[in-house]
C-alpha cells in the first residue's frame, strides 16, 4: 500500500548521515537529535509546544490523562476509526461515546455530536480521517458551549491545512486543547519504527504532558503525578527531521495520485471517488473510494490476483467490536458508519507512484467494475 523502500532510497544519504550522527554521539534518548525535530516540528505546525512520545496510541491516552478525566467520564468520537481512538477511553476507564460519520468525508457528523452530549460529557476526539480535517470550527462551537475538551486525532493527517471561514487556516493538530499525532512508518510523515506526538498552545498543559511521558517526573527522581514512559528515541527523531523537510512535497505527490485516480473513476456508476472537504487541504493518507452496486469484496480478491495491494478501512466500526459491544448501541444506530464499513476499499498511496502504477491499477479496478 506505500512504497517504502524507494522513499528511502531517494533521501538515503540524508537519512543515513542522521542515523549515523546519532549512534556518534550514543545519546539514543531524550538527545538532541529529539530536541531538535521537536523545534522544527514545532515552526512547521505553528504551535508553542510539540511533546514527542512512543507512539500516536500513547499521545491520545496521555492526552486524556493530562486533562485529568476520570473513569466515567464521557468522551465522545467516531465509530468508524482505528480502535486506538477509543481503546485509550476504556484503558482509562472512561466511556467512549461512539457516533455517526459525515457521508461524503467519512468524518465525524458535528451534528451527531451535539445529540450525544450528556451531563457526563468531558472530551470530544474528532478524527481527521483518511488525510482531510473534519468540520472543526462547528465542532470547537460545540464545544465552547458544553465546556468540553478537544483532543484532534491528526494521526492521519498530518500536514493538512484546516480553512476557517474567514479563509485563515490552521494544520490538523493545532486548533483544539490538545493535537495529536502518529510517526508509524506508514504515516504521511512516519519513522522507521514506533513514534508519535502531541501538541498544545497551552503552556501548563504541556508542563503536565511532558512530566506524564516521563514517569511523572518534573524534577528527575521526584514523580508529582502518575505517569508512564513513552519517549520518541533518538534514531526516529533523526529519521523524521530529515523527512519533514519532504512532507509538504510528499503531499503534492499524493494529492497527483489522487487525482489519478479521481480522473480514472470520478465517472463510473459503481465508484464514487473520495470527497474534498472544502475546508481542509487533502494529504490524502489513504485513497478510499465507496463501491455502488459492486460486490467489494470479491473486487478484493481481484486485484490480489493481479498483485494489486487494497485495503478495508474499517470493515468493522467500533461500536459492532466485541470489545466495546455495550447495550448502549445495536446494528442500525449508526447506519452512515455502517453502510461506510461495508462498501469502502482502499487503493495504494504512496509518494512514489508512477505513471505505470497507476495505470495498471486503474485498469485492474475498471475491469472488474464493468464487468
Amino acid at each position: 500500500m506505500v512504497d517504502l523502500r524507494n522513499q528511502y532510497l531517494k533521501i538515503k544519504d540524508e537519512v543515513d548521515m542522521s542515523i549515523k550522527e546519532v549512534i556518534d554521539s550514543c545519546a539514543f534518548i531524550n538527545g538532541p537529535a529529539v530536541k531538535s525535530f521537536q523545534t522544527d516540528l514545532e515552526n512547521y505546525l505553528g504551535v508553542k509546544h510539540v511533546i514527542p512520545c512512543a507512539n500516536g496510541t500513547d499521545a491520545l491516552m496521555v492526552s486524556m490523562m493530562a486533562l485529568g478525566l476520570k473513569p466515567g467520564d464521557e468522551v465522545i468520537t467516531t465509530s468508524f476509526t482505528f480502535i486506538a481512538t477509543a481503546e485509550v477511553i476504556a484503558v482509562l476507564g472512561l466511556t467512549p461515546i461512539l457516533v455517526d460519520i459525515d457521508p461524503d468525508t467519512f468524518n465525524i457528523d458535528p451534528a451527531a455530536i451535539e445529540k450525544a452530549i450528556t451531563p457526563a460529557s468531558k472530551a470530544i476526539v474528532p478524527v481527521h480521517l483518511f488525510g482531510q480535517c473534519t468540520d472543526m470550527e462547528a465542532i470547537m462551537d460545540i464545544a465552547k458551549k458544553h465546556d468540553l475538551f478537544i483532543i484532534e486525532d491528526a494521526c492521519q493527517a498530518i500536514g493538512a491545512d484546516y480553512i476557517y471561514a474567514d479563509n485563515s487556516r490552521k494544520k490538523a493538530g493545532t486548533i483544539g486543547h490538545i493535537g495529536c499525532t502518529s510517526f508509524f512508518p506508514s504515516k504521511n510523515l512516519g519513522c522507521y519504527g514506533d513514534g508519535g506526538a502531541i501538541f498544545t498552545d497551552d503552556d501548563q498543559l504541556a508542563d503536565e504532558l511532558r512530566a506524564i511521558v516521563n514517569h511523572g517526573m518534573k524534577v528527575r527522581y521526584y514523580h508529582d503525578m502518575i505517569g508512564v514512559n513513552s519517549r520518541l528515541d533518538s534514531i526516529q527523531a533523526a529519521v523524521l527531521k530529515v523527512k519533514l523537510q519532504y512532507l509538504d512535497d510528499y503531499a503534492v505527490e499524493r494529492n497527483r495520485a489522487a487525482s489519478y485516480y479521481d480522473d480514472a473513476f470520478s465517472a463510473h456508476p459503481k465508484l464514487q471517488v473520495p470527497a474534498r472537504y472544502r475546508q481542509s487541504t487533502h494529504v490524502f493518507h489513504q485513497y478510499t473510494l465507496i463501491t455502488k452496486d459492486l460486490d467489494r469484496d470479491g473486487l478484493l480478491e481481484f486485484l490480489k490476483e493481479k498483485d494489486i495491494p487494497s485495503a478495508v478501512y474499517y470493515p468493522v466500526p467500533l461500536h459492532l467490536q466485541n470489545a466495546y459491544l455495550s447495550p448502549r448501541y445495536k446494528k442500525g444506530d449508526l447506519p452512515i458508519t455502517e453502510d461506510a464499513a461495508e462498501k469502502v476499499i482502499s487503493l495504494p498511496m504512496s509518494t512514489e507512484m508512477d505513471e505505470e502504477q497507476l495505470a495498471y491499477i486503474t485498469s485492474a479496478v475498471l475491469e472488474y467494475a464493468n464487468r
